[in-house]
């Protein structure tokens, strides 16, 4: 379970030069939104796509949104100037592309203490999201994740990955699946939540909810999205059902009547229930709170 209650079944990509687009995203109740500065913004608009998530951060009510700006690669001539111009909106946090270094992670982690302390902010609530998807990046997602409390997240990033090795994208995604296995891996083990990839296909969501439901299996907390077609599905997929919910209630319920009565492991409808059963229940009764599902009684 990861070390926090943040929910992000979705994060939905709007380019950070449409304000437009930044209004549509937050009347649909996704999770997080990410203000993208990086590949979805021309070069020759960089800084107006500054100047448009500032205005975001500053006017919009985002709601329950969490409000995240995704910025160009630490190391490039833009990362800095993207970090300068937009904490004075003072996002939830920052998605950090082409991720490969602890040391990129932990120059954004000085620069984020730094504003914090001058702005008289709290120290550390500005979270950091890397996104793997490089072959390095894949040999350093131990170090990325460990680099910072502020890392919240491991994203994972299959197009660029599959571009970095020259490898040929599929739709079974087995030329990719090692790196993907490696993240959700590393994020479950330092206790940070994993974010699937971006499914291309706008006109497939047959094939999307597909891959959510592979993605969740596989451990994935939420995915990338970049429709807002794509949003229900995605925020649908990633929550508990009804039905696992009420299961997951039972044997929390038949758990605590076993407890009470001296006993450890027990059957339930047939099956043995020992304590890794009744964590997995309690992940799901987690999630479906945070999810607004089910209240605390």
């Amino acid at each position: 379970m990861s070390k926090h209650t943040t929910l992000r079944r979705a994060l939905l990509f709007m380019p950070g030069d449409s304000l437009r687009k930044i209004e549509k995203a937050i009347g649909l109740g996704v999770d997080s939104i990410v203000m993208d500065l990086e590949d979805g913004v021309a070069f020759s608009q960089k800084a107006a796509a500054r100047r448009i998530v500032v205005q975001a951060l500053q006017t919009l009510d985002f709601g329950r949104s969490e409000r995240l700006v995704r910025m160009n690669p630490m190391g490039s001539e833009l990362a800095e100037d993207d970090l300068r111009s937009t904490i004075v909106g003072r996002p939830d946090g920052y998605v950090l592309p082409k991720a490969e270094f602890a040391e990129q992670i932990e120059a954004v982690d000085e620069f984020l203490r730094l504003e914090e302390q001058a702005r008289g902010w709290p120290a550390g609530q500005i979270k950091l999201l890397p996104i793997v998807e490089t072959a390095l990046g894949v040999m350093a997602v131990r170090e990325i994740a460990l680099a910072s409390p502020r890392v919240d997240a491991l994203l994972f990033g299959a197009e660029d990955l599959a571009g970095d090795m020259g490898a040929q994208r599929t739709p079974a995604g087995w030329e990719v699946f090692y790196a993907r296995s490696a993240v959700v891996m590393a994020a479950k083990a330092y206790r940070v939540q994993a974010i699937d990839q971006v499914f291309f296909d706008l006109n497939n969501l047959a094939g999307f909810e597909a891959e959510c439901r592979a993605g969740r299996q596989m451990a994935y907390d939420g995915k990338m999205v970049i429709h807002p077609r794509q949003v229900e599905i995605a925020q649908r997929i990633f929550a508990p059902s009804e039905e696992e919910i009420q299961a997951a209630r039972r044997i929390i319920q038949a758990h605590d009547e076993a407890q009470a009565a001296g006993l450890g492991a027990f059957a339930l409808d047939g099956r043995m229930v020992d304590r890794p059963v009744v964590r997995m229940a309690e992940q799901v009764v987690r999630k479906a709170r945070a999810a607004g599902m089910m209240d605390d009684a």
